[in-house]
């Protein structure tokens, strides 16, 4: 059996290059006469066919505010959204504000699904909605924290802590925003850790199968969760953009961070690979998608982003994503924080940050709608409820004032000598 040699850096090079950057003339013309004649995409999620758990008056979509646009304003009205600015995306403890954050990321990811959306004739505002909210559940430091808290919470429940399901539970539980089901689908299916060339629907249809659904991916490891597809298109696309968004911008930042060369990756491009794949892979997906009933990409697209993905593992997440010599303690941390937390609930200690800085302000949200935050049903939950909340600066101010033994390098833009 002969085994093929790697391809060179500058075959790889021109190979990518070499990839369209513009849509084919057949298409462009196709499209021009489609729009021409009032078409409308017959796969779109229409406004009126939003699906919510209750029927509020207050959340019927209008002429002026369609049923998603008014998702998309819940969300960014959030307390959660407004902590994506102070989570890490992927660098932790670098004092350099180019560096994307948690909030940046999910508008990159809003932006490049609308485009192809809007190229495939979608709902541009479901997209929207859907890429603003799909992150409102990650956990300071990003994956590696995702990692660690759903380390603790299988140990001590044996249920998954997942960040797209506990986005989920932001925005219907903890804040019960009555959002859309297409919206709620869209974040729970967004998970990009699992790349797929071709992007089918689910079918689904109710709340019910999508408590359901839910359910099964608490009881279930990623294996569940990977396999999750999205009821729209519209989700598809963001599915899709979220790797997109991140693959290309994440080498962008580790070159900016100082951790990696230009010259570092296979493809030779450096931190250029972020505008290649923004520009190919859009053009790709919108070439092998248009007018169909699911978002597929080219099988040459497909194997590109999943080299691109395994490079990035290896030489940014695995090495450089948070600092190893602070991986320890943010891990004792994390550990800590859980046992400390759930020992303050059990004692109904009423002076405790939990209390004061997260479930009393639970609390006052839901009290517009009638409701309470049922925090003493599951101990264990409120507590993740609190720590996934957390910006990386509330996290290791709180550790280091409840555990002074505890020592995070502290972020200086200033080196003195």
């Amino acid at each position: 059996m002969t085994v093929d040699a790697p391809e060179s850096t500058s075959d790889l090079t021109h190979r990518l290059l070499a990839m369209p950057d513009q849509l084919s003339a057949e298409l462009v013309e196709r499209m021009e006469e489609d729009r021409a004649a009032g078409w409308i995409n017959p796969y779109r999620a229409a406004d009126d066919a939003a699906i919510r758990r209750e029927p509020r008056a207050g959340d019927a979509g209008s002429i002026w505010r369609p049923s998603y646009v008014r998702d998309a304003e819940k969300i960014m009205h959030l307390p959660a959204y407004s902590r994506l600015n102070g989570k890490t995306q992927v660098f932790s403890f670098r004092s350099n504000d180019d560096l994307s954050r948690r909030g940046l990321h999910v508008q990159l990811v809003a932006r490049i699904a609308r485009d192809i959306g809007r190229a495939l004739g979608l709902n541009c505002d479901l997209i929207e909605a859907i890429g603003l909210g799909h992150d409102l559940g990650h956990t300071p430091f990003g994956h590696a924290g995702e990692a660690r808290l759903n380390d603790i919470t299988t140990a001590r429940t044996g249920r998954s802590f997942f960040h797209n399901v506990h986005s989920v539970r932001v925005l219907d539980k903890l804040y019960g925003r009555n959002l859309s089901l297409q919206t709620l689908d869209g974040v729970l299916c967004h998970n990009g850790e699992y790349e797929q060339r071709v992007f089918e629907l689910s079918g689904m249809e109710s709340f019910e199968q999508f408590d359901h659904v839910v359910g099964e991916c608490y009881t279930h490891d990623f294996d569940c969760v990977k396999t999750l597809r999205p009821m729209t298109l519209e989700a598809c696309v963001v599915r899709i953009s979220d790797i997109i968004a991140y693959v290309g911008r994440d080498r962008q930042d580790a070159i900016e961070a100082g951790l990696l060369s230009e010259d570092a990756f296979e493809d030779g491009l450096g931190g250029r690979y972020n505008s290649w794949i923004l520009t190919r892979a859009s053009i790709d997906i919108v070439e092998h998608s248009y007018g169909k009933d699911r978002i597929e990409m080219s099988e040459e697209l497909f194997c590109e982003i999943r080299r691109a993905k395994r490079e990035n593992y290896e030489k940014i997440y695995h090495s450089a994503g948070i600092e190893e010599q602070e991986a320890a303690t943010m891990a004792r941390a994390f550990s800590l924080m859980y046992e400390h937390f759930l020992g303050d609930l059990k004692a109904h200690d009423e002076q405790s940050y939990i209390f004061r800085h997260h479930i009393a302000r639970i609390d006052k949200a839901l009290s517009y709608y009638g409701r309470t935050y049922e925090w003493e049903r599951d101990l264990d939950q409120t507590v993740v409820d609190y720590i996934a909340s957390m910006t990386d600066g509330y996290f290791t101010e709180l550790a280091c004032t409840l555990f002074p033994e505890l020592k995070f390098p502290q972020r200086t833009y200033i080196n003195e000598r």
